[in-house]
Formats: C-alpha cells, structure tokens, sequence
C-alpha cells in the first residue's frame, strides 16, 4: 500500500470520526433536559436553577376571623351558661376547649357570643362572652357525619360545657344524620377537579425551565418541591391554579440534569371564586405553556385536548357555578371552601 493511500485513508478516517463525535454531542445536546434561559431580562431571572425568597413563596394569609358556623353545613349546639354567671372571661372559655378541633375527620369548632362585639366569634383571652355554641360539619370529601362521629360531637360539647357550668342543648342525632348523607350526596355529584396536562413532544425540560416557563404567567413557588401556585387577586384565597411536576426532579442533586416530560395543571373548582375566570386562565395558560415549551395539552389519559372539548368543559362548568350559587354554596365561598375539603 503507498504512503498516499495510507494518508488518505488516515484522514478519511479522521473525518469519519469527526462526524460520529459530531453527531453524538448533537445528540446529546438535543436529548439533554431543556434549561432556563441565562439572559431572561423580562423575568429577572439567571441561567441557575431559580430558587425563591419568603416573598415569592405561596401564601395563604389566614382570615381574621373564621366566619360563624352556618346551619347550611354545621350541625350546631346551644351551650347557655348558668343564671348565677351570665359572663364567661376568654381566658376561662379557652382554658376549657378540647385539645383537638376535629371530630373523626370533621372540623369541630366552639364559639363564643362576644359582649362588645355582639359577634360570634373563636374564644380569645381579653374578652366577655355570654353564650356559646359548638358545631360539627355535616360534610366534606372524606364523607357525610355519621352516628359515631355525632356520639363524639357531643360528647366534646359536653365536655366544654361541664368545664365552664353551662348547659347544651343538642339537634337530633337521626335527622342531622339524614341532612348529613343529603349535603354529602349532594357535594359529590357536584364535585369536579379539572387536570390538564402538559407533555414534552421531543426535548424533555429541567425543572429550571418549567418554573421560569410558569414564573412568566405569575405562578409562585407553592412551598413544596415540584409544586407551584397561581395566587389569588385576594388575600386569602385559595390558588387559582397549581402546577406540579415530579417532585424527586426538583430535589435531585443537580436539577439541571433531571429530565422532566410532563407538567400538570390543576384547577379545584368548588374552591376559587368564578369572578377569577378560572377556567378561562387555565386553558389559556395550558395553551401558552404548550406553545413555548414545544408541548401538547392532554388529558390524564394521554388524549389530546381539543379546542371543541374546551368548549365543551366551560359550558358544563358554567352549569355547575350557577347550580352551587343556587345552594349558597357559591364556588369560593368559605362555605363552599369548607364543605369540598
């Protein structure tokens, strides 16, 4: 063989070599977990993972006041106090409260009748209260009160009142209990949560880049790994929308490397006032997200989500705004909040 045939197919060779070198970093690159952007200045953010301070954290300011107990999902008992002491300091009545504020898995609650106020309101030491009441919800998506979660209202309401010399006065078990499994059949058949999601057609993402994809529609982060939430405009309302993704993504040693093929975004209708369009800002957003993280929207069972079954989705939600605002159970309402919980 001549020297100039062993040169030339020495460099055919290199070149060869070259390309499969070439096509395999190609490769790689294309295969590779899609990373946030390093010079993003509409969203201040920088190539890093983004992490977020207290301020940009869910928050979930607590109301005030919890709202009185509502006969329309409260069983409620009358606790008058003894005709020798008409009067009762805050400090007496919390010194006499159960330990715990749940009756199996029901919200439990005692309020006392404010003298100032002449309000309703959670016991609070520095205060003069005349009366008392305790309630039990009839329902929530654990199921309807039954006859031994009753048994156990009373006898918590018993035992307040024995504490602070009061008398109670409870409803009849056997009806409450009808009403219970009534509201309960009630709230299932008119419970809906709405998942779309959003799968990666080709390159998967790094959790980096979902969350200044998500950033830049004003999700926050939700306080937990792979959880990010739409706030509310109000405070105190619940997330208009959460978007999660696998967590073990989030708290892998180098997040940039892990791969992430599909986000979700979830929409609990009971729970957010229908004044936020929630709906509307979910299909919206399900559509922006798609578009810029080359994704489809699907349902939970891979099935691509059409513009006609949109349609179709707002128009039986529409329906079931109007029925629970019939119920006073308006979606959003603290009513509504606490009874699909």
């Amino acid at each position: 063989m001549s020297d100039n045939l062993q040169i030339g197919l020495a460099i055919a060779g290199g070149v060869i070599l070259a390309a499969v070198v070439a096509h395999g970093a190609w490769s790689s690159r294309r295969n590779a977990p899609r990373q946030a952007s390093a010079d993003d200045a509409s969203s201040g953010l920088s190539g890093q993972e983004p992490t977020l301070g207290e301020s940009q954290m869910e928050t979930q300011p607590p109301s005030a006041r919890r709202p009185a107990m509502d006969p329309l999902i409260d069983v409620i008992a009358t606790i008058a106090l003894d005709a020798s002491n008409t009067v009762l300091t805050g400090e007496a009545a919390l010194a006499a409260m159960p330990t715990t504020r749940r009756v199996g898995s029901k919200l439990f609650t005692i309020e006392g009748y404010n003298l100032d106020t002449l309000a309703w309101e959670i016991p609070t030491a520095g205060r003069r209260y005349g009366a008392f009441q305790s309630g039990v919800q009839l329902a929530n998506r654990s199921g309807a009160l039954n006859e031994i979660e009753y048994s156990e209202f009373v006898q918590k309401t018993q035992g307040f009142a024995d504490a602070i010399n009061a008398t109670p006065e409870f409803p009849e078990m056997l009806e409450e209990v009808v009403r219970a499994r009534e509201l309960d059949q009630f709230a299932s058949a008119h419970d809906a949560q709405l998942g779309f999601t959003i799968r990666a057609r080709s390159a998967s993402w790094s959790p980096g880049f979902v969350q200044q994809s998500a950033m830049r529609l004003g999700f926050v982060s939700g306080g937990i790994a792979g959880r990010m939430v739409l706030p509310a405009s109000t405070e105190g309302g619940a997330p208009v929308l959460v978007l999660s993704f696998d967590p073990q993504a989030a708290l892998a040693e180098d997040p940039a490397q892990s791969a992430i093929r599909e986000i979700v975004l979830h929409l609990d209708v009971a729970q957010v006032d229908q004044a936020e369009n929630p709906f509307e800002r979910m299909r919206a957003i399900a559509t922006s997200l798609a578009q810029t993280m080359d994704g489809v929207v699907t349902d939970d069972h891979g099935q691509r989500l059409t513009d006609e079954t949109m349609d179709i989705i707002g128009k039986e939600l529409a329906a079931l705004y109007d029925t629970l605002a019939s119920r006073d159970l308006a979606a959003g309402s603290m009513l509504a909040r606490r009874l699909f919980s």
